[in-house]
């Protein structure tokens, strides 16, 4: 059935750039257009020539932005690349009837003013709250102050507000109160391209695998501090982080005189890093505790339970009680010491081959991203100002 509603979607990040966002997006996108939505999107050329090749039955409109030395669009000056030129892209392009736009909130903020001038409704896609986030990491009182009341501001002035999680809704209701129009459309991986079946790598070495971004939020230094705790149990293993962040320079640091054995190496596209994980002993996520972010649902765990890895969990937030609860993996305090002994608990008793496939199964049933696609456009859709 066509809808034939028009929706403008803005992100600074969208495929072909890997990560959660960039994938959530470009499934909403693909929902919409399944339910008859002409889509445009706006956002920003990604840092290699990558984007000529990912073709889409939607509109895609890139801008240049300033990236940080890992590739990031990340910091007050990147944000305002961004930003103010999409203010006068959204101002100036065709009409449309319903944008769209993720965090930070002073994209939101360009969107909202860009909604009040044109008279056209906003929904806000929330996979976090920036305030708690910025709280958590130690931001000053006055700079946290500002972002607090721009992201309330924001997220008042929307027409929806698309969450994640149960615990990223209440932190939104904690900072707005109770809205009937703030849906929980959950979290959720492409299982087509992180899938079981497929080729795997095989670069004749075990390892563990992280693959995402590597930030004092997921504090993927424990992964390296646990790693060298059990490297001479087992000589052969290696570890590998493919990714980009805040904390790539303090994890080169790390691996001093572990060269041989921890690689850290840019991102790859996620049919590159599916193959990856298929050869992986297990795949490694993280979210560290008291950094404002302890209610973050960890979603790189899911793109590599899809491809039927179990996950080791360090740190807080709710994927830790799902693997848990569920048998995916192991889980491990935000210690090396915690890490080091799940570490060895993965070696020691590896998932089976059908185990790997129920729990690709098991994600494939319970986190598609085409299901959470579906949902999440239903509801933009059905925004109203």
């Amino acid at each position: 059935m066509s809808d034939g509603r028009k929706v403008t979607i803005v992100s600074r990040l969208f495929a072909p750039e890997v990560g959660a966002a960039a994938f959530r997006l470009r499934v909403l996108a693909e929902s919409l257009v399944a339910k008859g939505a002409e889509v445009q999107v706006l956002t920003s050329k990604p840092p290699t020539q990558s984007a000529s090749e990912f073709h889409a039955d939607y509109r895609i409109s890139r801008w240049p932005v300033l990236r940080d030395q890992g590739g990031n669009v990340r910091g007050y000056i990147q944000y305002l690349s961004f930003d103010l030129p999409v203010f006068f892209r959204l101002l100036f392009s065709a009409k449309t009837d319903v944008y769209v736009v993720e965090p930070p909130p002073t994209t939101g903020l360009m969107v909202a003013m860009v909604s009040m001038l044109r008279r056209t409704p906003f929904v806000y896609y929330s996979a976090d709250v920036s305030s708690s986030a910025a709280k958590g990491i130690g931001v000053g009182a006055l700079p946290l102050k500002i972002l607090t009341w721009l992201e309330r501001l924001v997220l008042r002035r929307s027409a929806g507000i698309l969450t994640v999680s149960a615990a990223v809704k209440a932190e939104i209701e904690e900072l707005i109160g109770t809205r009937k129009d703030i849906w929980v459309v959950g979290t959720g991986v492409d299982t087509d391209t992180f899938s079981f079946e497929g080729i795997a790598e095989d670069p004749g070495f075990p390892y563990f695998l992280y693959a995402g971004t590597m930030s004092e939020i997921q504090g993927t230094t424990v992964f390296v501090e646990g790693f060298k705790l059990i490297a001479d149990e087992f000589p052969e293993l290696k570890l590998l982080l493919f990714g980009q962040g805040t904390e790539v320079a303090e994890l080169q640091a790390l691996t001093s005189g572990f060269e041989e054995r921890i690689a850290i190496r840019p991102p790859i596209s996620g049919q590159e890093i599916a193959r990856w994980f298929r050869g992986a002993k297990a795949n490694l996520a993280s979210v560290r505790p008291s950094r404002g972010y302890d209610f973050a649902f960890a979603t790189k765990a899911l793109a590599g339970m899809s491809a039927g890895v179990p996950c080791i969990y360090a740190g807080v937030g709710p994927m830790r009680a799902l693997i848990d609860d569920n048998g995916l993996g192991w889980t491990a305090d935000w210690t090396p010491a915690s890490v080091a002994e799940a570490f060895r608990k993965a070696l020691r008793e590896p998932f089976s081959t059908e185990g790997r496939n129920q729990l690709a199964g098991w994600t494939e049933e319970h986190h598609s991203l085409k299901a959470v696609g579906t949902e999440a456009a239903s509801r933009v859709l059905a925004a109203r100002r």
